[in-house]
């Protein structure tokens, strides 16, 4: 098993959270130095040691409107990301993605990086999130079954595809 580098989680005060930037592939290629392999893989569905270069790629050419990224960071170090990619065939609904690194799991930050992200895509006239949690990502799967109790999902594949419709859930939900 990878080893991630171990750091103490900070303070959810001292995380800074703000749009992905264009000097930020830097920080998202070294966030891969906080990820296990098991969250890598439930996050890109696939067993890549690293962010894929594909994915940094991507980040690159946001438009910050049909295809946003909010970022964490903490001491100028990402330690999480969370995205929308409008939906170009249905313009009011978008798939959602968040990863946050190991050592600042289940503290808050995914569910501060949602809730903001929605807010912000509500304000852009996005009406539902789509999700594919893998179904052994429990944590994810509680996440969205407390933030919208009423979701709606469909298993495929061996992940569950939820609607989630906005507004966002409550900040007090835990990711």
């Amino acid at each position: 098993m990878r080893s991630v580098a171990h750091i103490a989680a900070p303070a959810p005060e001292d995380v800074r959270i703000r749009p992905y930037g264009v000097t930020d592939r830097d920080r998202l290629v070294r966030m891969s130095d906080r990820l296990s392999g098991a969250s890598l893989y439930t996050r890109f569905f696939s067993g890549t040691p690293r962010i894929p270069d594909y994915y940094v790629a991507t980040m690159d050419r946001l438009d910050h409107w049909d295809r946003e990224a909010l970022v964490a960071l903490a001491d100028g170090e990402m330690v999480g990301i969370a995205e929308y990619v409008r939906d170009v065939r249905v313009p009011c609904r978008a798939e959602i993605a968040v990863l946050v690194a190991d050592p600042w799991q289940r503290c808050g930050l995914g569910s501060r990086l949602v809730g903001y992200l929605t807010q912000l895509a509500a304000r852009r006239g996005i009406t539902e999130f789509g999700a594919d949690v893998i179904l052994g990502n429990r944590d994810a799967l509680l996440f969205v079954r407390h933030g919208w109790p009423a979701a709606r999902s469909r298993t495929e594949e061996g992940a569950a595809h939820f609607h989630l419709p906005l507004p966002p859930p409550r900040p007090a939900a835990r990711f």
